[in-house]
């Protein structure tokens, strides 16, 4: 089987706990390089994968520009992933890129503008749109299981570790980029639209110093066409939590847990006229499952469902939460409609590794 040939760029606590272990369950992905600024981990891990070759950041662009790898996953703090997408697009290569897409609207849009100018592909990682649970979620909504579906509603927190780079303003961190991003693509995907205004408040941890730069936690209504709303509450400050529910007009959903990638998603189904049912679905690597996906489009030359517009409709949201909640005001989200969801055809089961290798 032919394998698309990855080169893993920031190779923190997301890449090691997660994306580099899954690599080799997909069939059609390997790890053909990393760029990191430690050179003495990213040796180990090189090791540890059996990755040939290491670079700097200084010499990621000798990298692009040499025959090493297919497509870059970029998993740098927020305020890089515009620059690093952009430069491995420009070069040709595919660029599977993690949530929030980019930090302003201007960025997300240079770098679609770089994918399509390039004939190379951009992805958001949006791994729970190749997720086995979610997908079906999404799907029975839409075949009508709770009827017309009317208001989603969820809670995802968990403790943030004092240090890490999403407590810091440089980076644009926060709760409502890291973690709100799932509440938000979930409620787009559920009502198969786009918010049109939104509401916000934040809090700043009463003191602590972990936000004393970004919000301890956030809480966001979101108004839909068809007078329909999502409401949630993100949180660095508080336990862990991970769960959402959709109401409708026959009954509702709830999903627990929902979001994190450790987990195996499940569901019930609660109707009114007590036709029950309580779902559970293979475990399936999350990161392989999305990663499957891209390696599985680039080679047959599809554009991913979770492409950059997709990425770029959560930025549209994600701002205009910010400015809800620095204003105190309502604000309008301008964002295009989207015609394409996670669907059943989407989903790879790819099975989990203890093999890892974690600083």
């Amino acid at each position: 089987m032919a394998k698309i040939r990855y080169a893993v760029v920031g190779a923190g606590w997301i890449s090691q706990i997660a994306f580099m272990p899954s690599v080799a369950q997909t069939g059609n992905s390997e790890m053909t390089a990393i760029v990191t600024g430690n050179a003495d981990k990213a040796r180990q891990l090189a090791d540890f994968y059996g990755i040939e070759n290491v670079y700097s950041y200084d010499q990621y662009d000798e990298m692009l520009a040499g025959d090493v790898v297919d497509a870059v996953y970029i998993a740098l703090p927020n305020s890089m992933h515009a620059d690093y997408a952009i430069r491995a697009l420009n070069a040709g290569k595919h660029a599977l890129v993690e949530k929030p897409l980019a930090t302003t609207i201007a960025e997300s849009e240079a770098m679609i503008k770089a994918a399509n100018d390039n004939n190379a592909l951009l992805m958001t990682a949006y791994r729970l749109h190749t997720e086995p649970a979610t997908v079906e979620l999404i799907e029975r909504l839409h075949e009508g299981a709770i009827g017309e579906v009317k208001h989603f509603a969820s809670t995802f927190s968990f403790q943030s570790d004092p240090g890490n780079h999403r407590l810091q303003a440089e980076h644009w961190g926060g709760p409502f980029q890291d973690i709100g991003v799932y509440c938000l693509n979930a409620a787009r995907h559920v009502f198969r639209d786009e918010p049109t205004h939104v509401m916000a408040m934040k809090t700043h941890g009463q003191g602590d110093p972990r936000f004393t730069e970004v919000e301890g936690s956030m809480a966001v209504t979101l108004m839909f066409p068809r007078k329909r709303m999502a409401q949630f509450l993100i949180s660095f400050e508080a336990g862990s939590t991970d769960m959402f529910r959709v109401m409708g007009t026959e009954g509702q959903i709830t999903m627990e847990p929902a979001f994190e990638f450790q987990t195996t998603p499940k569901f019930r189904i609660i109707r009114d006229d007590g036709n029950n049912e309580d779902l559970t679905f293979p475990d399936s690597d999350h990161f392989g499952g999305q990663t499957a996906y891209f390696s599985d489009c680039i080679l047959n030359g599809t554009q991913p469902e979770s492409d950059g517009e997709e990425g770029l409709a959560d930025m549209h949201a994600l701002l205009a939460m910010e400015r809800a909640a620095k204003t105190g005001e309502m604000q309008e989200i301008h964002a295009k409609s989207r015609t394409k969801h996670p669907t059943r055809d989407m989903v790879r089961i790819v099975p989990r590794t203890d093999k890892r290798l974690v600083f």
